[in-house]
């Protein structure tokens, strides 16, 4: 089956428009992927699939949303979630050249988005831009998510992070030190795979403590 548009079918309905300007984004990935190593190499002929029809899986859960994407990359979910009708998207990347990338994606399919180039730890340390939900695409563990998005949680706002078919695990190892409101939504794209829709994360009270 050929890898294209066709693969947001049943999961985000686009209309013409949107479609060429995602596929403007998906040309651009192609053309920086060799120099840039954007996204896996192994991936490339399921582009579509594996990385905009996954990431459009946000958009179709939380529409019409204000994002602060965490390590942003070759645009996943991030400008995906731009593209599909979000009001804005914060896009936070450490690596000088994919915020490169990022910018020129910007300009070219003309997303509302924002890149900001530091670390995680960095931006949100001084965060104070209202937003509807943080969003993370393979960045790391869950309880470091937790972490590095604890600036932004601490203020409530809620996040979704994408996770692979170990996501169980993940959860249960974060529950050790945080406390958290899950919502696990199955992934449309992935068998096994899913979203953690996560509110109220908190650490626990114990957290760092030797056992008495």
């Amino acid at each position: 089956m050929a890898d294209g548009p066709d693969a947001l079918t049943g999961i985000v309905a686009v209309s013409r428009e949107t479609a060429e300007r995602l596929a403007a984004f998906v040309a651009l990935l192609k053309k920086w992927q060799p120099a840039e190593n954007l996204i896996a190499p192994s991936t490339i002929d399921t582009l579509w699939r594996r990385h905009v029809a996954d990431s459009a899986q946000l958009t179709a859960l939380f529409p019409g949303s204000t994002w602060l994407d965490l390590g942003s990359g070759g645009g996943f979910p991030g400008v995906v979630v731009a593209l599909l009708g979000a009001k804005h998207v914060h896009l936070v990347e450490s690596n000088r050249r994919k915020c490169a990338f990022l910018r020129a994606a910007i300009r070219e399919t003309v997303a509302p988005a924002t890149v900001h180039e530091a670390r995680v730890e960095e931006v949100l340390a001084s965060w104070s831009e209202p937003v509807d939900r943080i969003s993370a695409r393979a960045l790391a563990p869950l309880a470091d998510l937790l972490a590095l998005a604890e600036p932004a949680t601490k203020m409530g706002v809620p996040a979704a992070f994408m996770k692979g078919v170990d996501y169980q695990r993940e959860v249960d190892d974060a529950r050790s030190g945080w406390e958290f409101d899950l919502t696990v939504h199955p992934s449309r794209t992935e068998k096994g795979a899913a979203i953690l829709d996560i509110r109220n994360a908190r650490r626990r009270a114990n957290q760092g403590k030797t056992p008495q």
